[in-house]
Parts: structure tokens; C-alpha cells; sequence
């Protein structure tokens, strides 16, 4: 089983210093989760200043979470839902025109259960282009969606999609093509 005493978050692992992290969590927790609903610039702004690439045109909720903005990416005319969790321990890159629905759950970091020190690892999550997470979609660490993917809510998704299906379930699975009218 896991020993935690051997557990140590490895050298750079967050990608900034403890102060800017305490400072970015600060700041989120104010400024940005306080800011009225049809601030969007406003947060767009407080991601920027602490290293995220923010489209234009991108709306962002207050009650969203970003663990450390400077690993997060985000598209022109993106849309990112209330109470959307994005734990960018890895980097997380949203497309343009992608949606990601309230209560959605990115997750880029776990741990090796079966090395006795739990090590920590990180792996990047991309939401192609004119993707769609609904309500309460689970992201599993390394996973792609694909360009125009809809993922149906509460899906929980552990390998990549292709592009223009609609996929649901857990694990989420592909059952049509996505079609536009």
C-alpha cells in the first residue's frame, strides 16, 4: 500500500513559486469568484496577469476554479460554465467556440497508486475546437475530445474522443455522429 510519509511533490511540479500560487489562489478568491456575473473581461484579465492565454471574446463564470492559470489555454468565443473545476496541475487547452458546462471537472493530475511513495504525475487535457462538455462531465489526465465532440452530462471520460460524435456514458463512448443543421 501507499506510504505518505515517502510523498514529495517533485522540484517545479506547479510551474511557479509557493508566493505566486498563494497570491493566485488569494486573488481567485476574491477579485475574481466576487466579480459580478457580466464581468467576463474583468476575470479574463486576473488569468491573463497570472500567465493564462485568454481569447477574445471568452466568457468565464466567477465561481470557476483554475488551480494554476499559467498552465491553461483558452480559444476565442470559448465558454466556460459555472462551477467548472479546471485542476491544472498539467496544462489544460480549451479551442475556440468550445463549451464547457457548469459543474464540469478537468483533471490533468492523479497519482501513481501502484508506487508505494504515491508519486504525483500531470497530463494535459485538450478540448478541440467547437467541442461541448455538458453538465458534469468528468475529464480523466491525457485525454483529447475531439473537434465538434458533444459529450453528454454527467459523462466521465478516460480516452480520447473523435471528432463530430456525440459520446456518452462511463466510460464515455461514442453512439452517432454529430450532425449540424
Amino acid at each position: 500500500m501507499q506510504n505518505l510519509t515517502l510523498f514529495k511533490v517533485p522540484k517545479g511540479f506547479r510551474g511557479r513559486s509557493a508566493m505566486t500560487v498563494q497570491l493566485w489562489w488569494l486573488v481567485q478568491a476574491t477579485l475574481f469568484a466576487w466579480s459580478p456575473q457580466i464581468m467576463y473581461r474583468w476575470r479574463a484579465f486576473l488569468l491573463r496577469l497570472f500567465g493564462a492565454t485568454i481569447g477574445r471574446n471568452v466568457v468565464i463564470r466567477p465561481s470557476v476554479k483554475v488551480t494554476y492559470p499559467w498552465k491553461l489555454s483558452i480559444g476565442d468565443n470559448a465558454w466556460v460554465g459555472d462551477n467548472v473545476d479546471l485542476y491544472t496541475l498539467g496544462e489544460i487547452t480549451i479551442g475556440r467556440n468550445a463549451v464547457i458546462s457548469q459543474r464540469s471537472y478537468l483533471c490533468t493530475g492523479s497519482h501513481d497508486f501502484q508506487i508505494v511513495s504515491f508519486d504525483i504525475f500531470a497530463e494535459p487535457i485538450i478540448v478541440e475546437e467547437e467541442a461541448w462538455l455538458a453538465t458534469d462531465v468528468f475529464v480523466a489526465p491525457g485525454v483529447t475530445v475531439g473537434r465538434g465532440t458533444v459529450v453528454g452530462a454527467r459523462s466521465s471520460v478516460f480516452k480520447d474522443l473523435p471528432e463530430q460524435m456525440v459520446c456518452l456514458g462511463n466510460p464515455a463512448k461514442p453512439i452517432k455522429e454529430r450532425t449540424l443543421k
